[in-house]
């Protein structure tokens, strides 16, 4: 075949390009090395050529063939709760790209920001991605609708645009920060209060029960416009069925993502019926607020200007049907806490055994409360250093440990042809811990993220139109905690040693750290 010197010296100097640019890109730089002369017919030839060396779908390194043997593996090396840790093993092993089949599904692997990028570009107007089943299937057992978490297609865009309005745009942000200042401080002021019941100098606790109370508390304060009495000393037994029912949801959830649903739900099995059971009265905790909030709207009870939260926003504009408005709430409301608890958490123990660290976010935090007398919204733009911590413990522990996709059009990835309608997973915990991603990827460095050039490398929420849409509500609730907490305690930890992680639907520590809690006076 004709293929001209030019084309020849393009291609050799975009080597390393390929990759990065996908089939485009690299056609134009190739175009670029082209002379005046040459001719048409040349420049057809290179093209010809370049497309034909993008390797096909086959050709990607892949797990065994046999889903079964996959599954099998996976289960007596790691155990299902270390499936971030095998994740990392293939990667090490296949590389930057992979694929497996689980149960009838093939999927593609991917851990580098070039290729995410990639990915998302190709969403469209219809981002799609795999339902979550358990929760799926109660919606059509019990035949409730179904949230935009559990939606694809048209359906889902439809909500969605109406949803960012009263959830994640900025207008919204500002309208909710009053409520999450006020929970801060509160749970500031519980923690002293404790210190000064125990008349002691400072507070040594397993402090992850009280933040999943605590974050549950300001999800649902941001909803209803109202407090529940999570952090209350003597919750009401209401409470805390509410708080054993959202434990029970996600321990369960996990299980039944690995068996085959149906059969669970045909044979009536445990697990489907503790499952059932805790998301049906999940859903009744919420319909009491919905209705309450409801009949105050009719009844004219809110008619003053002041916020009272999305749910009543959302009721008063009418714009989706009432059940709909129901089942986003909920599922608001139950992907809200772990989502925050776990990144406080996992934040707190790196700032405890990193002491210059935190004394700088601290230093950060004073001159910005300072110079902004007061206005909040001011403060919380003026602590990059505290953004970096917390994108930092995200990439060390993302709580969601992939992000997936169906492309909705053909794409090249690590220089293979990747289908429509492929599934593709991002393996988020892989990345993070790569060194090819992020030098000295061990160490916990938050100004990493006062750099530049990061695109697609904190990807906690997800991107584009898809992200998650309780992804700001999220960040106002970490960054207000840190910017009270901060302030008034030192936080030490008796032991520094790294955090062991399990998967569980979420990633947890296998062990809560202790934390200690010293009041600066």
């Amino acid at each position: 075949m004709f293929f001209p010197k030019t084309c020849t010296k393009a291609l050799q100097s975009l080597t390393l390009d390929c990759n990065h640019l996908g089939l485009q890109g690299v056609l134009m730089r190739c175009i670029s090395h082209l002379q005046p002369e040459n001719s048409t017919v040349e420049l057809h030839s290179c093209a010809s050529d370049l497309k034909s060396a993008v390797l096909p779908y086959e050709g990607i390194p892949r797990t065994s063939k046999y889903s079964w043997q996959n599954f099998y593996t996976s289960w007596k090396t790691f155990g299902f709760q270390n499936l971030h840790h095998a994740m990392v093993q293939m990667f090490d092993q296949y590389g930057p790209i992979y694929r497996e089949k689980i149960g009838k599904q093939e999927v593609v692997n991917i851990m580098l920001p070039e290729d995410i990028a990639t990915v998302y570009a190709a969403d469209g107007l219809y981002p799609r991605r795999p339902l979550l089943e358990p929760w799926s299937l109660h919606r059509e057992y019990r035949n409730q609708a179904c949230g935009i978490f559990l939606k694809n297609g048209e359906q889902w865009r439809k909500d969605r645009l109406i949803l960012n309005k009263d959830i994640i745009s900025p207008e919204a942000i500002k309208r909710c920060i009053p409520l999450q200042n006020s929970l801060a401080a509160d749970i500031t002021n519980h923690l002293q209060q404790q210190i000064q019941r125990k008349l002691q100098r400072s507070l040594t606790i397993d402090v992850a029960s009280l933040l999943h109370r605590y974050t549950l508390e300001s999800i649902c304060n941001i909803l209803y416009g109202e407090r529940l009495g999570l952090l209350d000393d003597n919750p009401s037994e209401e409470l805390l069925k509410f708080l054993s029912s959202m434990e029970v949801m996600l321990k369960t959830t996990v299980p039944l993502l690995y068996l085959p649903v149906n059969i669970a739900k045909a044979l009536n099995a445990r697990i489907w019926k503790d499952h059932v059971a805790a998301w049906d009265y999940i859903h009744d905790h919420a319909e009491s607020y919905i209705e309450k909030i409801y009949h105050s709207s009719l009844s004219g009870q809110q008619a003053d200007t002041s916020y009272k939260g999305i749910l009543a926003e959302l009721l008063f504009k009418a714009d989706l049907p009432k059940d709909h408005i129901k089942a986003n709430i909920i599922e608001l409301m139950a992907g809200g806490s772990e989502t925050s608890a776990l990144p406080i958490l996992f934040t707190l123990f790196e700032l405890a055994r990193n002491p210059k660290i935190q004394a700088e976010i601290r230093d950060e935090i004073t001159v910005a409360c300072r110079k902004a007398h007061g206005d909040t919204a001011l403060i919380l733009s003026s602590v990059p250093l505290l953004r970096g911590a917390i994108k930092e413990s995200l990439r060390l522990y993302p709580i969601g440990i992939v992000q997936q996709r169906f492309t909705n059009k053909d794409i090249v990835l690590q220089n293979y042809h990747i289908p429509a309608s492929t599934l593709v997973q991002i393996g988020l915990y892989p990345m993070g811990r790569s060194a090819k991603v992020f030098p000295n990827p061990k160490i916990y460095d938050p100004k990493r993220w006062l750099k530049r050039d990061n695109s697609f490398k904190s990807m906690a929420f997800g991107f584009g139109p898809r992200q998650c849409i309780g992804r700001r509500i999220a960040e106002l609730e970490m960054l207000l905690f840190f910017i009270h907490i901060l302030q008034n305690f030192k936080i030490d930890a008796p032991s520094k040693e790294d955090i062991k992680t399990v998967y569980k639907f979420v990633l947890v520590p296998e062990k809560n750290p202790l934390l200690t809690f010293k009041p600066i006076y």
